[in-house]
């Protein structure tokens, strides 16, 4: 009697796009400005729509200034490893002794991959002076 075992694994593509899908309900991007963010808006709906800014600034002319900076480092590591095994049960000629004719061989293999890349993405909001989108101005980078 003779067994087989093959395995196999994901690839590092597979492993990055699965990252990348169980990372985009939780991304700021510049989609988002193009699609939510509008002139007339108030600061409690771009508050909604982008959540909390990272600076505050308030002007001489008493009007405020958001400004909502992101940086974003995605790491991928994939590692892979298969091979073939095989394990032979049974007596035959040779299965009269104590091992009664156990044996087998492997043979393995084992890889792996590591993929960085980086994000920027810069949102200013400037608001008047009744609290209401006058301008924004974004700006997007990856590397």
């Amino acid at each position: 009697m003779l067994g087989l075992l093959v395995s196999g694994c994901m690839s590092a593509s597979d492993h990055a796009a699965e990252v990348q899908r169980a990372r985009q309900g939780d991304r700021l991007t510049a989609g988002v400005v193009q699609r939510e963010i509008r002139e007339g808006m108030s600061a409690g709906d771009v508050a909604a729509v982008l959540g909390s800014p990272n600076i505050v600034t308030r002007n001489q002319d008493n009007t405020e200034t958001w400004v909502y900076d992101r940086i974003a480092t995605d790491t991928v590591y994939s590692t892979s490893s298969g091979g073939v095994s095989s394990l032979i049960l049974g007596g035959g000629a040779w299965g009269g002794g104590l091992l009664g004719g156990l044996g087998g061989g492997s043979a393995s293999r084992s890889a792996g991959a590591v993929s960085q890349s980086q994000r920027t993405l810069t949102i200013v909001i400037r608001f008047s002076q009744s609290d209401q989108v006058r301008s924004f101005t974004y700006h997007q980078s990856s590397f």
